[in-house]
């Protein structure tokens, strides 16, 4: 088994070998993965938050080693406050923008290691802050299929996403987030952090979002906004209409 680990600051994973394929996730800054298969300037992998399948550039990533490998996955990488913003890469000098949640493998003090290149990461590394402020940085966050960061983010990206600023992985899509955690009796029993699913007229899970309290969702749907939830699922002001048809509210930790 081959490894590698993403030394960019965001990389597009593709359902296929192509750029002219649907984005269906994205890797951040120091997360790694195994690599299944190589394909002219592709590669196949396989993250190791969340077992995920796609497609990546062979050049937008670093080859890692199985001992290199398997201490990060072991470790669990420090969690990144927003504060963190930068990693200046010393070998040439040059910026990388980071998004929340990038994995600051080999960290020791604010340097970061990732193969041959060092980085010192500009910005605070501090402690896990109220979901709901993490949660609220994302408003107004465009949608974007297969998006994880601030520029652009799909619903169960930004669920994935605040969660794992908590220290807690969610797997990617909605309906893999809904096997996890467990179902409340009713939507009045909801708080801060639990999750909200919606299903589709086959009864199919389409959509996620957090729940800020048991009559407001956090969630993103052209935008990541706030909206009205009941029992019959998200009432959108500005449609003057439900959106969403709510099928279970969980609890993941």
């Amino acid at each position: 088994m081959e490894y590698g680990i993403c030394n960019l600051s965001v990389i597009p994973m593709r359902a296929e070998a192509s750029d002219k394929s649907e984005q269906v996730s994205q890797v951040l800054f120091g997360e790694t993965f195994e690599i299944t298969e190589w394909k002219d300037n592709w590669v196949k992998i396989i993250t190791s938050i969340d077992d995920y399948p796609g497609w990546i550039g062979r050049l937008q990533f670093n080859m890692l080693g199985h001992l290199a490998y398997k201490r990060i996955k072991q470790t669990p990488p420090p969690i990144t406050h927003r504060a963190v913003t930068q990693a200046w890469k010393i070998n040439n000098n040059s910026i990388l923008y980071l998004p929340m949640g990038s994995s600051l493998s080999f960290i020791e003090g604010t340097t970061c290691r990732i193969g041959d290149e060092k980085f010192e990461i500009i910005g605070e590394i501090g402690e896990t802050e109220n979901m709901a402020v993490t949660a609220t940085s994302f408003l107004n966050t465009p949608y974007l299929w297969g998006g994880r960061t601030h520029f652009g983010i799909d619903c169960s990206g930004f669920t994935q996403a605040v969660f794992r600023s908590q220290g807690f992985n969610l797997l990617r899509d909605a309906r893999m987030q809904e096997g996890q955690g467990y179902a409340l009796n009713s939507l009045h029993d909801s708080k801060l952090g639990d999750l909200a699913f919606f299903e589709n007229a086959d009864g199919a899970i389409v959509h996620v979002g957090i729940m800020l309290n048991n009559e407001k969702i956090i969630h993103a749907s052209g935008k990541v906004k706030i909206d009205a939830i009941d029992e019959k699922g998200i009432f959108s002001d500005e449609l003057k209409r439900y959106t969403h048809k709510l099928t279970t509210v969980k609890r993941m930790f």
